[in-house]
């Protein structure tokens, strides 16, 4: 595979989709939409082909749940999709104008970016979501998902490829790398001539691997250890059930809890329900000492490390603590700065903790399951961003924009 051809296929597909309208993007997304449902039958199958290999190849069950992808996800994927072409296009969008005293009009503009690398493992709703944002904000994209989700991805390039080419625009703004060779990732980490960004979602092994080894701008996030804090104030039925939501709704994703810090004023009154509310979900409470007294039986005893691991399953960190001060130094100390909140219904301190916790993302008296792109309005996401230059959160369109400076004279020259 010469992955300099298509880095240069890619550049020039984002010269055509710079000028390309609105109109014209939004006619392409919902062809895709429509290619999307009339193919159903065909993604499906070959979905359920990578899923029976993944079984075969030993992959986790949080792993095979993000390769899932039936038709009750297709058609919420394919709606997100749809509500991406009722979304503003931000391309065009001129802010920060001034009439300086030079005579020079002077504005910001937002443009593309360019050509987007996005390298991932086992989620084939990436494929559609990063296409379809691109697509909206005028940037190609350069695709390579895992081996485990090649039959899927393959499928979906193509029908989008068919579909792009149905409306008139390059079927080479989505392209996939189809060869499966992990040094393939390491030559597109170097073609800083042809690819602007480069977006890695899957483990921290590979966002390592491409901070260290990228000649491109590299978008770190997508790597959830959140917290929630039950601060003595909090409402305990009301937290139980966010704290059900934040774990058991979807446990193998990013936003999905992992530890759940409680105040030591309310704990030998609050764990014994908790306990009674999660074990008959499956849950498996992992307590720290004082945790482990109080719960007893009905947990097992945390280990070292265990507090600095992404769960991804129906495992909760357990742990009491003295008060906000001590929950804050856990999270800093442990978070990956993704999502994390407070259960409180003492304003005071639910400011405090805003204000203190370097998340992309701070919840008061809600779920961290809400830190997604197509909760947050945004019509789907490229990424969770959780470092702090350019993007931070989920990445929807305005995230996929840069700007340039426009100078407008009536033939004016610098005295």
């Amino acid at each position: 595979m010469d992955l300099q051809s298509i880095g240069k296929l890619a550049k020039q597909a984002s010269y055509e989709l710079a000028v390309t309208d609105s109109k014209q993007k939004n006619a392409a997304l919902e062809a895709i939409a429509l290619a999307l449902e009339t193919n159903q039958s065909k993604i499906v199958t070959a979905n359920k082909e990578d899923i029976q290999a993944g079984k075969a190849a030993g992959l986790t069950d949080a792993l095979l749940d993000r390769l899932l992808l039936d038709e009750q996800r297709l058609a919420g994927i394919i709606a997100d999709l749809r509500s991406v072409i009722r979304l503003t296009d931000p391309v065009g969008e001129e802010f920060d104008s001034k009439f300086l005293e030079n005579g020079l009009k002077l504005c910001k503009r937002r443009v593309p970016i360019g050509v987007i690398g996005v390298i991932y493992e086992a989620r084939p709703n990436v494929t559609i979501d990063i296409a379809a944002l691109s697509l909206k904000t005028g940037n190609a994209c350069i695709l390579r998902g895992g081996k485990e989700t090649i039959r899927s991805n393959m499928v979906l390039v193509k029908v989008i490829q068919s579909a792009l080419s149905s409306v008139g625009l390059p079927k080479t703004a989505v392209q996939y790398i189809e060869n499966t060779d992990r040094a393939l990732v390491g030559e597109l980490l170097k073609m800083d001539k042809f690819v602007d960004m480069i977006i890695p979602r899957g483990n921290i092994g590979l966002q390592q691997f491409c901070k260290e080894n990228s000649n491109i701008p590299v978008i770190i996030g997508g790597i959830g250890i959140c917290h929630l804090f039950v601060e003595q104030s909090a409402d305990q039925e009301k937290a139980l059930a966010i704290i059900e939501n934040a774990k058991v709704q979807r446990p193998s994703v990013c936003n999905a809890l992992d530890t759940l810090l409680v105040d030591q004023k309310i704990a030998t009154e609050f764990l014994p329900k908790l306990a009674a509310h999660l074990l008959p979900l499956g849950v498996t409470l992992v307590a720290e000492v004082k945790a482990k007294a109080i719960l007893g039986k009905h947990a097992i005893a945390a280990q070292e490390g265990d507090f600095s691991r992404e769960w991804l399953s129906l495992h909760l960190g357990v742990k009491v603590v003295d008060d906000l001060e001590q929950a804050l130094l856990h999270i800093r100390e442990h978070s990956t700065e993704h999502s994390d909140g407070i259960l409180s219904n003492d304003f005071s301190v639910a400011n405090k903790f805003i204000n203190a916790v370097n998340s992309a993302a701070v919840y008061v008296n809600a779920s961290t399951r809400f830190t997604d792109g197509s909760q947050f309005g945004l019509g789907a996401e490229v990424a969770v961003s959780t470092q702090k230059l350019h993007a931070r959160g989920p990445m929807g369109l305005q995230e996929l924009t840069t700007y340039k400076w426009i100078g407008i004279g009536d033939n004016l020259i610098r005295s």
